[in-house]
């Protein structure tokens, strides 16, 4: 006979509260201010002290992954309708204009995200790989019907949008913006 199993104890209801509004009051700092807005604003605005922040996000990029698993759920979201464009090279061209505007969400989100994809450690690393992984997918189906070259790779669609993400918020953003994207597009279409 094995040994009964300890039972998992629930979280009481304040470090489910405290949890909560920290990270609504971060989604709201990194909107308002990027994602180098002040810890410590985060903390005082959501009415807890810096070590019950730090209790639930022991680093910047762990509430930042946090922050972008509320955004991501929009874009998860939008597969099934992406997937339903009527052919394979729309589907990528939707799904990479959708991953721009969510690699955009917070002001100098790009740098951490790049950071990120070189370094297994960071919190933001497996929200990075997943969605590298569903670009593959869309690729491999441009692929398949010959509309994207067979050189191209997710990753590569990937870190380029996060540039096409980092120019909608530097001061040259809009202007360059729609020839980029030509650019993007013309550099992985077979056409």
């Amino acid at each position: 006979m094995s040994a009964p199993q300890p039972v998992a104890r629930k979280p009481r209801a304040d470090v489910v509260r405290n949890r909560a509004r920290v990270l609504d009051t971060a989604l709201r700092h990194f909107t308002e201010h990027g994602v180098g807005t002040s810890l410590e604003a985060i903390a005082k605005d959501a009415g807890v002290g810096p070590a019950t922040l730090y209790r639930h996000f022991p680093t910047r990029e762990a509430l930042l992954a946090a922050a972008l698993d509320v955004r991501g759920e929009a874009l998860l979201e939008q597969l099934p309708s992406l997937k339903d464009a009527a052919n394979a090279d729309q589907t990528l061209r939707r799904w990479m204009r959708a991953l721009e505007d969510y690699l955009s969400t917070f002001s100098g989100l790009p740098e951490p995200v790049l950071t990120a994809l070189a370094s297994y450690d960071s919190p933001l690393a497996a929200n990075c790989e997943k969605l590298v992984a569903i670009t593959d997918d869309f690729v491999d189906a441009a692929q398949r019907h010959g509309t994207a070259r067979p050189t191209v790779r997710g990753r590569d669609l990937f870190l380029v949008t996060l540039l096409l993400a980092w120019t909608r918020n530097a001061p040259i953003g809009d202007d360059a913006l729609p020839t980029l994207r030509n650019l993007l597009e013309t550099g992985y279409s077979t056409r």
